[in-house]
Protein backbone atom coordinates (compact mmCIF):
# COMPACT_ATOMS: atom_id res chain seq x y z
CA UNK A 1 0.00 0.00 0.00
CA UNK A 2 1.09 3.58 -0.64
CA UNK A 3 0.97 6.39 1.89
CA UNK A 4 -2.18 7.86 0.39
CA UNK A 5 -3.87 4.44 0.36
CA UNK A 6 -2.94 3.91 4.00
CA UNK A 7 -4.18 7.39 4.84
CA UNK A 8 -7.60 6.59 3.36
CA UNK A 9 -7.63 3.28 5.24
CA UNK A 10 -6.82 4.94 8.59
CA UNK A 11 -9.06 7.97 8.00
CA UNK A 12 -12.08 5.79 7.29
CA UNK A 13 -12.14 3.46 10.28
CA UNK A 14 -10.83 6.11 12.71
CA UNK A 15 -13.53 8.54 11.48
CA UNK A 16 -11.24 11.56 11.33
CA UNK A 17 -13.93 13.75 9.76
CA UNK A 18 -16.07 13.41 12.90
CA UNK A 19 -13.50 15.23 15.06
CA UNK A 20 -13.05 18.65 13.50
CA UNK A 21 -12.87 20.31 16.94
CA UNK A 22 -9.62 18.46 17.72
CA UNK A 23 -6.70 20.92 17.70
CA UNK A 24 -4.34 18.20 16.50
CA UNK A 25 -3.58 18.09 12.79
CA UNK A 26 -4.95 14.59 12.41
CA UNK A 27 -3.88 12.52 9.42
CA UNK A 28 -0.71 12.87 7.38
CA UNK A 29 1.51 15.47 9.06
CA UNK A 30 4.66 14.83 7.02
CA UNK A 31 4.48 13.31 3.56
CA UNK A 32 7.03 11.04 1.91
CA UNK A 33 8.65 11.59 -1.50
CA UNK A 34 6.04 9.67 -3.50
CA UNK A 35 2.77 9.31 -1.54
CA UNK A 36 0.93 7.88 -4.58
CA UNK A 37 3.53 5.33 -5.69
CA UNK A 38 6.05 4.46 -2.97
CA UNK A 39 5.14 1.16 -1.30
CA UNK A 40 4.93 1.18 2.50
CA UNK A 41 6.39 -2.14 3.62
CA UNK A 42 6.80 -1.42 7.34
CA UNK A 43 4.94 0.88 9.73
CA UNK A 44 6.24 1.91 13.15
CA UNK A 45 3.74 2.83 15.87
CA UNK A 46 4.41 5.02 18.91
CA UNK A 47 2.56 7.21 21.38
CA UNK A 48 4.66 10.31 20.71
CA UNK A 49 6.42 11.81 17.70
CA UNK A 50 9.73 12.77 19.27
CA UNK A 51 13.40 12.55 18.34
CA UNK A 52 13.78 9.11 19.91
CA UNK A 53 10.79 7.50 18.20
CA UNK A 54 11.79 9.01 14.85
CA UNK A 55 15.36 7.72 15.18
CA UNK A 56 14.12 4.28 16.24
CA UNK A 57 11.70 4.21 13.30
CA UNK A 58 14.68 4.89 11.01
CA UNK A 59 16.65 2.03 12.59
CA UNK A 60 13.76 -0.42 12.15
CA UNK A 61 13.49 0.39 8.45
CA UNK A 62 9.94 1.76 8.65
CA UNK A 63 8.60 4.02 5.91
CA UNK A 64 5.75 5.40 8.04
CA UNK A 65 5.49 6.43 11.70
CA UNK A 66 1.95 6.35 13.15
CA UNK A 67 1.55 8.24 16.45
CA UNK A 68 -1.09 9.43 18.89
CA UNK A 69 0.68 12.72 19.64
CA UNK A 70 1.99 14.35 16.48
CA UNK A 71 4.22 17.38 15.98
CA UNK A 72 1.59 19.90 14.81
CA UNK A 73 -1.07 21.30 17.14
CA UNK A 74 -3.42 24.14 16.27
CA UNK A 75 -1.54 26.70 14.19
CA UNK A 76 1.72 25.51 12.65
CA UNK A 77 4.97 26.26 14.48
CA UNK A 78 8.00 27.79 12.82
CA UNK A 79 10.34 25.04 11.68
CA UNK A 80 13.23 25.83 14.01
CA UNK A 81 15.01 24.17 16.93
CA UNK A 82 13.80 20.69 17.91
CA UNK A 83 10.81 21.10 15.56
CA UNK A 84 13.22 21.45 12.63
CA UNK A 85 15.33 18.49 13.79
CA UNK A 86 12.33 16.18 13.97
CA UNK A 87 10.97 17.15 10.58
CA UNK A 88 14.43 17.09 9.00
CA UNK A 89 15.01 13.54 10.23
CA UNK A 90 11.74 12.42 8.70
CA UNK A 91 12.36 14.11 5.35
CA UNK A 92 16.02 13.08 5.04
CA UNK A 93 15.06 9.45 5.65
CA UNK A 94 11.88 9.66 3.56
CA UNK A 95 9.65 8.59 6.47
CA UNK A 96 6.07 9.82 6.55
CA UNK A 97 4.28 10.80 9.76
CA UNK A 98 0.60 10.13 10.48
CA UNK A 99 -1.00 11.38 13.72
CA UNK A 100 -4.35 10.53 15.30
CA UNK A 101 -5.29 12.26 18.56
CA UNK A 102 -8.90 12.45 19.83
CA UNK A 103 -10.20 10.05 17.14
CA UNK A 104 -7.85 7.42 18.59
CA UNK A 105 -9.03 8.12 22.13
CA UNK A 106 -12.66 7.76 21.10
CA UNK A 107 -12.67 4.95 18.56
CA UNK A 108 -14.75 1.86 19.20
CA UNK A 109 -13.20 -0.73 19.24
CA UNK A 110 -9.66 0.39 18.32
CA UNK A 111 -9.22 3.40 20.60
CA UNK A 112 -7.58 3.91 23.96
CA UNK A 113 -10.78 4.00 26.00
CA UNK A 114 -12.87 1.28 24.40
CA UNK A 115 -9.66 -0.75 24.29
CA UNK A 116 -9.31 -0.42 28.06
CA UNK A 117 -13.01 -1.26 28.44
CA UNK A 118 -12.46 -4.47 26.46
CA UNK A 119 -9.43 -5.32 28.61
CA UNK A 120 -11.64 -5.01 31.69
CA UNK A 121 -14.42 -7.03 30.07
CA UNK A 122 -16.96 -4.23 30.56
CA UNK A 123 -20.51 -4.93 29.45
CA UNK A 124 -23.11 -2.54 28.02
CA UNK A 125 -20.24 -0.23 27.12
CA UNK A 126 -21.15 3.14 25.67
CA UNK A 127 -19.51 6.45 24.82
CA UNK A 128 -18.83 8.74 27.76
CA UNK A 129 -17.16 12.07 28.45
CA UNK A 130 -17.37 15.19 26.30
CA UNK A 131 -14.59 17.62 25.37
CA UNK A 132 -15.14 20.48 22.90
CA UNK A 133 -18.32 18.78 21.78
CA UNK A 134 -16.56 15.47 21.09
CA UNK A 135 -17.27 12.25 22.94
CA UNK A 136 -13.98 10.51 23.74
CA UNK A 137 -14.35 8.08 26.68
CA UNK A 138 -16.14 4.85 27.53
CA UNK A 139 -18.28 3.63 30.44
CA UNK A 140 -19.66 0.20 31.24
CA UNK A 141 -20.32 -2.43 33.86
CA UNK A 142 -17.98 -5.12 35.11
CA UNK A 143 -19.33 -8.67 34.86
CA UNK A 144 -18.82 -8.95 38.61
CA UNK A 145 -17.95 -6.51 41.36
CA UNK A 146 -14.25 -5.98 42.00
CA UNK A 147 -12.19 -4.32 44.69
CA UNK A 148 -10.02 -1.42 43.56
CA UNK A 149 -6.91 -3.63 43.78
CA UNK A 150 -8.55 -6.26 41.58
CA UNK A 151 -9.58 -3.55 39.10
CA UNK A 152 -6.02 -2.22 38.98
CA UNK A 153 -4.69 -5.71 38.26
CA UNK A 154 -7.06 -6.12 35.32
CA UNK A 155 -6.42 -2.63 33.96
CA UNK A 156 -2.63 -2.79 34.25
CA UNK A 157 -1.70 -6.49 34.33
CA UNK A 158 1.98 -5.88 33.59
CA UNK A 159 2.44 -3.41 36.43
CA UNK A 160 2.66 0.36 36.19
CA UNK A 161 5.31 2.49 37.86
CA UNK A 162 3.39 5.74 37.37
CA UNK A 163 0.21 4.49 39.01
CA UNK A 164 -1.60 6.80 41.45
CA UNK A 165 -4.73 5.69 43.25
CA UNK A 166 -7.36 7.69 45.13
CA UNK A 167 -9.43 4.94 46.85
CA UNK A 168 -12.20 7.12 48.24
CA UNK A 169 -15.28 5.39 46.81
CA UNK A 170 -17.15 2.12 47.10
CA UNK A 171 -15.25 -0.97 48.24
CA UNK A 172 -16.98 -3.03 45.57
CA UNK A 173 -16.83 -1.53 42.08
CA UNK A 174 -19.30 -2.27 39.30
CA UNK A 175 -19.52 0.76 36.95
CA UNK A 176 -16.25 2.01 35.46
CA UNK A 177 -15.69 5.19 33.43
CA UNK A 178 -12.54 5.67 31.34
CA UNK A 179 -10.81 8.60 29.65
CA UNK A 180 -7.13 8.13 28.85
CA UNK A 181 -4.39 10.75 28.99
CA UNK A 182 -4.65 14.08 30.78
CA UNK A 183 -8.33 13.86 31.73
CA UNK A 184 -8.21 14.31 35.50
CA UNK A 185 -10.53 17.31 35.20
CA UNK A 186 -13.20 15.06 33.75
CA UNK A 187 -13.69 13.10 36.97
CA UNK A 188 -16.79 15.24 37.54
CA UNK A 189 -18.33 13.70 34.42
CA UNK A 190 -17.62 10.21 35.79
CA UNK A 191 -19.31 11.12 39.07
CA UNK A 192 -22.33 12.58 37.24
CA UNK A 193 -22.57 9.40 35.13
CA UNK A 194 -22.84 7.26 38.26
CA UNK A 195 -19.47 5.52 37.94
CA UNK A 196 -17.99 3.71 40.93
CA UNK A 197 -14.44 4.18 39.59
CA UNK A 198 -12.74 6.41 37.06
CA UNK A 199 -9.64 5.36 35.13
CA UNK A 200 -7.55 8.08 33.50
CA UNK A 201 -3.94 8.92 32.73
CA UNK A 202 -3.27 11.88 35.01
CA UNK A 203 -4.82 13.20 38.21
CA UNK A 204 -3.69 16.52 39.66
CA UNK A 205 -3.31 17.96 43.15
CA UNK A 206 -6.32 20.23 42.71
CA UNK A 207 -8.60 17.23 42.07
CA UNK A 208 -7.65 15.33 45.26
CA UNK A 209 -10.14 16.89 47.68
CA UNK A 210 -12.90 17.00 45.07
CA UNK A 211 -12.50 13.25 44.54
CA UNK A 212 -12.35 12.53 48.29
CA UNK A 213 -15.39 14.64 49.13
CA UNK A 214 -17.40 13.03 46.34
CA UNK A 215 -16.46 9.53 47.59
CA UNK A 216 -15.00 8.46 44.25
CA UNK A 217 -12.35 5.90 43.28
CA UNK A 218 -9.78 7.16 40.79
CA UNK A 219 -7.00 5.18 39.15
CA UNK A 220 -4.42 7.31 37.36
CA UNK A 221 -2.34 4.95 35.25
CA UNK A 222 -0.09 7.48 33.54
CA UNK A 223 -0.71 9.56 30.44
CA UNK A 224 1.69 7.47 28.39
CA UNK A 225 0.63 4.04 29.63
CA UNK A 226 -3.09 4.60 29.07
CA UNK A 227 -2.41 5.72 25.51
CA UNK A 228 -0.33 2.78 24.38
CA UNK A 229 -3.57 0.85 23.92
CA UNK A 230 -4.95 2.52 20.80
CA UNK A 231 -1.75 2.57 18.75
CA UNK A 232 -1.26 -1.14 19.44
CA UNK A 233 -4.83 -2.03 18.50
CA UNK A 234 -4.45 -0.13 15.22
CA UNK A 235 -1.07 -1.79 14.68
CA UNK A 236 -2.57 -5.26 15.11
CA UNK A 237 -5.50 -4.42 12.82
CA UNK A 238 -3.17 -3.19 10.06
CA UNK A 239 -0.94 -6.25 10.28
CA UNK A 240 -3.86 -8.69 10.27
CA UNK A 241 -5.92 -7.03 7.54
CA UNK A 242 -3.24 -5.73 5.18
CA UNK A 243 -0.28 -8.00 5.93
CA UNK A 244 2.06 -5.04 6.42
CA UNK A 245 4.93 -5.52 8.88
CA UNK A 246 4.58 -3.38 11.99
CA UNK A 247 6.57 -2.56 15.11
CA UNK A 248 5.65 -0.79 18.36
CA UNK A 249 8.27 1.65 19.61
CA UNK A 250 7.93 1.73 23.39
CA UNK A 251 9.35 5.00 24.73
CA UNK A 252 7.73 5.40 28.16
CA UNK A 253 7.79 8.74 29.97
CA UNK A 254 6.56 7.26 33.28
CA UNK A 255 4.15 10.20 33.43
Amino acid sequence: MTLNELSIYFDNFLHLNDFNSDISKNGIQVENSNPDTKEIKKVAFAVDACQETIERAIKTGAQLLFVHHGIFWGSCDTITGIHYKRIAKLIKNDIALYACHIPLDANNPYGNNFGMAARLGLENTRAFGCWRGMSMGAIGKLPEELSIDELIQKAFPNGNHSLHVLPFGKKKIKVVAIISGGAGDDVDQAIAAGADAYITGEIQHEQYHFVEENHMNVISGGHYETETIGVNLVRQKLEQEKGIETVFLDVPTNL
